[in-house]
């Protein structure tokens, strides 16, 4: 198992750790249920250095991009970022990622998952047929996500850098907590507003940054958070998790991921996806609520009144915000509409469950 520069941290502060993406991972600190809390409502810090970060620069790195990603590049300005994905020639998704651009035409990072990155690097390099230069740099990046409403109030004070009002999807570079070179980007996995902060694993900086926003934010209560909770935030937002509700062989259609799936230009498969969009999907990524006493999971089947099988749960978690279970899943189109009742089979019972509109919260 791989470590990150934090994980003694995470063992010192008493964190239950996993394995996750071949990495030596924090699951849980205090509890799930109190961590998704202390997100939602103040503020929390999660360890994210296990993801990728690739570095593409020269003439023709947005020609590149451009290939490879469904989203539109080419409308990105320096400070800028975009979610996307990386279709694959069989109408699936080889990964979704961030594409941020660094200097307009010239310089990008794609930050992609971390269970996916030698995956990704492959299928990118495979289309770099015009001798763009890559680099990847997953190795010695560090990767804080600060997250919740007092995020970035608690964080101000470490930089000169106007933090508490970069608008959604933006970034910024300058030194933070005394270290030079650092990338602030108003973005996140939880939809609880904060940052994820970028740096370059040197020297003491893990240390240095680390201990300043725990000192910084000692006084407001700021805690770390481990994955658990990560993915109980997520979930509530209806945010996919790659390996989970989009893989290989589901399209960015069938996912609610049409937004990023711009036609304006060619890409990888395009034409498979224009057809599909043209024609319309047979399945639909669908958020739902129980409304029987159980929770759905990963790879549960979903069933009409009849018991005939029309698709299956791909995330499923009991709501921390919400007391209640939720879960996205594939249904077939005519039972994708909101209100939609299906069911849940749950150790050979059948239980109700509605189709909602996410976000849940």
């Amino acid at each position: 198992m791989k470590n990150t520069p934090f994980t003694q941290k995470h063992i010192g502060l008493g964190a239950k750790m996993v394995e996750f993406a071949g990495y030596n991972m924090p699951i849980s600190y205090t509890g799930i249920n109190d961590e998704h809390a202390a997100v939602r409502n103040n503020a929390g810090v999660f360890d994210v250095s296990h993801m990728g970060e690739f570095i593409l620069k020269g003439a023709n790195a947005l020609d590149l991009i451009q290939r490879v990603t469904s989203n539109d590049a080419s409308k990105l300005t320096a400070g800028k970022a975009q979610y996307s994905c990386l279709p694959n020639k069989e109408g699936g998704i080889v990964d979704d990622l961030l594409v941020y651009c660094l200097e307009e035409n010239n310089a990008y990072m794609l930050v992609v998952n971390a269970s996916n990155i030698e995956k990704d690097w492959n299928w990118i390099s495979s289309f770099n047929d015009k001798e763009v230069e890559m680099h990847n740099i997953s190795d010695k990046t560090c990767l804080l996500a600060i997250q919740g409403p007092n995020a970035t109030k608690i964080l101000q004070p470490l930089t000169s850098m106007d933090i508490m009002n970069l608008k959604y999807y933006t970034f910024t570079k300058g030194t933070f907590a005394g270290v030079d070179n650092v990338v602030i980007s108003a973005t996140g996995y939880t939809g609880a507003g904060g940052v994820e902060i970028y740096f370059e694993d040197a020297g003491d900086n893990a240390n240095k940054i680390w201990d300043a926003i725990f000192e910084a934010g000692k006084a407001a209560g700021i805690k770390p958070i481990g994955l658990g909770a990560r993915d109980t935030l997520r979930l509530e937002m209806g945010f996919c998790l790659y390996g989970n509700d989009i893989d290989d062989t589901t399209s960015p259609l069938e996912a609610g991921l049409g937004w990023i799936t711009k036609f304006s230009k060619e890409f990888t498969n395009s034409a498979y996806f224009a057809k599909q969009k043209t024609d319309g999907v047979t399945k639909k990524l669908v958020g739902f609520e129980m409304l029987e006493r159980g929770i759905a999971r990963h790879d549960h089947e979903i069933k009409d009144f009849e018991g005939t099988v029309i698709g299956k749960v791909t995330s499923g978690t009991q709501s921390p915000s919400l007391g209640k279970a939720i879960g996205l899943g594939y249904v077939d189109v005519q039972y994708a509409a909101i209100d939609s009742e299906i069911f849940i089979s749950i150790r050979n019972t059948l239980l109700k469950a509605k189709v909602v509109k996410i976000p849940f919260v």
